[in-house]
């Protein structure tokens, strides 16, 4: 038998995207990635008119046969146990991008992440940042540049009404976590 990748799964606080960000999770486990679900402490635990939060636990919960990891204490041995052969952190937000361009390590998603990323494993973010273009343009040219992080293809979402705003293509997940286990980054932005 084949064995199953272990993807690691991190949904932070853009919320308006939970449900598309949900069904590629669907979407994965049903081609038989071994999936855990990650949530930051703010999508663990805040109710937002997109939705209840223990309804997106529950439901991550159900398609990944997974408790949800929501803590630093469940994320640090992320690394040095190498529970997972990719991580996507999905949608990946300007204040968690802001915080893996700096190094800063105070959620369980960037925990998670930096735990990771010390095995030289791939790291898979998928933009959601109404300030991409703007403030979080530089920690985006940086993450860019650094060995073992990859970003699924993004975009404008709204040029006209949110000129700095940006969004990856969630339904590309799959493809950029397939070439980032080769080491292969597909064409970031569009």
């Amino acid at each position: 038998m084949e064995k199953k990748i272990k993807v690691g799964f991190a949904l932070c606080g853009s919320f308006c995207t939970f449900d598309e960000v949900i069904a590629v999770v669907k979407e994965l486990v049903g081609k038989g990635y071994d999936v855990t679900p990650i949530m930051s402490e703010y999508a663990y635990g805040t109710d937002t008119r997109f939705g209840k939060a223990q309804e997106f636990v529950q439901q991550l919960e159900m398609i990944c046969d997974h408790a949800v990891m929501h803590t630093i204490v469940e994320t640090e041995p992320v690394g040095p146990k190498k529970l997972f052969d990719v991580v996507v952190i999905a949608p990946c937000t300007g204040n968690t991008l802001g915080k893996l361009s700096h190094g800063v390590n105070d959620t369980c998603v960037t925990m998670c992440a930096k735990s990771h990323l010390r095995n030289q494993r791939p790291l898979v973010l998928a933009v959601s940042s109404n300030d991409a273009l703007s403030n979080s343009a530089r920690n985006i040219g940086a993450l860019l540049n650094y060995k073992n992080v990859f970003f699924v293809p993004m975009r404008q979402d709204n040029p006209k009404e949110k000129p700095r705003s940006m969004v990856a293509d969630f339904t590309r997940i799959p493809e950029t976590l397939t070439h980032a286990l080769r080491g292969e980054q597909v064409q970031p932005i569009y």
